[in-house]
């Protein structure tokens, strides 16, 4: 089972990411789950969400305390909640940012976790530029679709394409796109550079 908590605020979309992204598995005919935890429900907030992904039917029903991945939609959230609890050694991170885990302040942290496990792309400014709205959850589903390869692109946009409006689901289906090219080449950028290490 591959288990995935996501982190954001209230009104950025938190728990329609983590339905996008159970919808994304089941299409590719994995068992999987999402739901929420609320404290106060107002916005900006914070909130979590949770999806958990398999091959067999999933029993569990109690919030993912030892996840796999991380989403973190807002990074103001990194030092005031804690984000990172029960991740697991082999864990992924994808932090919505345009800044790195060194200016981040999590540069130490970041070393317990394999390079090609942690990134971070500017979500927020890849919706404004497709949806027009500081909607990160759509870039950061595309993102985390290329750095976990636990769903496809594809899936994404047809997970989405079923939740929106046409319109709506095209320039978010945009911002997935851009979001999953550019953390391919962050990929790719790290790869290089621990070859030349």
């Amino acid at each position: 089972m591959f288990q995935i908590r996501i982190h954001g605020r209230g009104g950025q979309g938190v728990v329609t990411a983590a339905e996008l992204l159970s919808v994304a598995a089941f299409r590719e005919n994995r068992h999987s789950q999402a739901f929420p935890s609320f404290g106060s429900e107002r916005t900006g907030a914070p909130v979590v969400a949770f999806c958990r992904i398999d091959d067999r039917p999933i029993r569990l029903r109690e919030p993912i305390l030892a996840p796999d991945a991380l989403i973190i939609q807002d990074p103001t959230l990194l030092h005031q909640v804690d984000v990172f609890g029960g991740l697991q050694p082999g864990g992924y991170i994808l932090i919505n940012t345009a800044r790195t885990f060194e200016d981040l302040g999590l540069a130490e942290f970041a070393q317990k976790f394999a390079a090609a496990h942690l990134c971070t792309v500017p979500a927020t400014e890849i919706a404004m530029r497709h949806v027009g709205r500081p909607l990160p959850n759509a870039s950061l589903l595309g993102g985390f679709a290329a750095l976990t390869g636990r769903v496809s692109l594809e899936s994404v946009a047809a997970a989405i394409g079923e939740k929106f409006p046409p319109k709506v689901a095209a320039g978010n289906v945009a911002a997935a796109t851009e979001a999953y090219e550019f953390v391919q080449r962050e990929m790719k950028k790290e790869a290089a550079g621990a070859q030349a290490g």
